[in-house]
């Protein structure tokens, strides 16, 4: 194996949504081969964050702190993360504010909104909300001319809105909450991640209170509030008609959809589709949402 060779193999099969247990194998040979031969912090973050997607947090703390020995600007925002929630099986928040000051520092912007939670949590920190609110002031600045769908702007766009909701700025706190969900499906219709399915209800249900679901004009997200109470709802898909029902259960909320059963909303989220296609990768595509008596 040369570097170039490496890199081709890093390109050709770090892209894939998942790999067998051969590619596995071969993308992290090909990592640690360019990491001992470049000493470069791009492929220490990369085998990092591969390791993180495979809970194996072990690893990936060894290759984010090789990372940030070598100044990475990223690698201090995953090791914020691996400490924050404890990913190794300890919290230490201290740790945590920490690597993502540092981070922060650096530019990282989701860093600094997580700075920000802390200071309103009280983690390590003395709670202090008026200096959380200010850091989410500063990062909506920075964050609203946003371009990419990897860049936080439902994350800062949701926290300001609960302030502006807070402060009685009722129709401010509204287009917040619209903006951020437009990005927000965006993004999870490119690649849908369990953290960003949360944050859309989370979302959904903050808005509602603000703006209720109108029964004749929703879309597929707004089911994370629809079908909280029993409901019969059909939409379209490429001029195919679909139902899904919610019904009272012992557990609580149950969702019937294309035959098959969910406890709950979340995981009618996590795992319906259509035609083996995500449903929430698909909501740009569905139509014709309609509540039936």
């Amino acid at each position: 194996m040369d570097i170039r060779e490496a890199k081709k193999i890093v390109e050709t099969i770090g892209r894939k949504a998942s790999l067998s247990r051969e590619e596995a194998f071969r993308l992290t040979e090909a990592l640690e081969y360019l990491i001992r031969e470049t000493h470069e912090t791009r492929w220490m973050v990369e085998l990092g964050g591969y390791y993180y997607e495979e809970k194996r947090f072990d690893l990936a703390l060894k290759y984010y702190e090789m990372a940030d020995s070598y100044g990475d600007a990223w690698a201090p925002e995953g090791l914020g993360y691996i400490w924050y929630y404890g990913r190794t099986g300890r919290r230490d928040y201290e740790k945590a504010f920490l690597y993502y000051s540092k981070a922060a520092h650096q530019g990282q912007l989701k860093s600094k909104i997580k700075v920000a939670d802390m200071y309103r949590n009280g983690y390590y920190v003395k709670k202090d909300e008026e200096k959380y609110q200010a850091i989410i002031e500063e990062a909506y600045e920075e964050v609203k001319g946003a371009r990419y769908l990897s860049e936080p702007l439902p994350e800062v766009y949701t926290r300001l809105a609960r302030v502006r909701t807070a402060q009685g700025r009722t129709e401010e706190a509204v287009d917040l909450y619209l903006e951020a969900k437009v990005f927000l499906a965006q993004r999870i219709g490119y690649t849908m991640f369990f953290g960003d399915l949360n944050m859309m209800k989370w979302l959904e249900e903050d808005l509602n209170r603000l703006l209720p679901v109108d029964p004749t004009d929703f879309d597929l997200f707004d089911l994370y509030v629809v079908l909280r109470t029993p409901a019969r709802v059909c939409f379209y898909y490429q001029e195919d008609r679909y139902e899904v029902h919610s019904s009272a259960h012992d557990a609580g909320m149950a969702v019937q959809f294309g035959g098959s059963w969910y406890q709950g909303v979340d995981e009618f989220f996590r795992r319906a589709d259509i035609m083996g296609k995500a449903l929430p990768t698909l909501s740009g595509k569905l139509y014709g949402f309609e509540i039936l008596k």
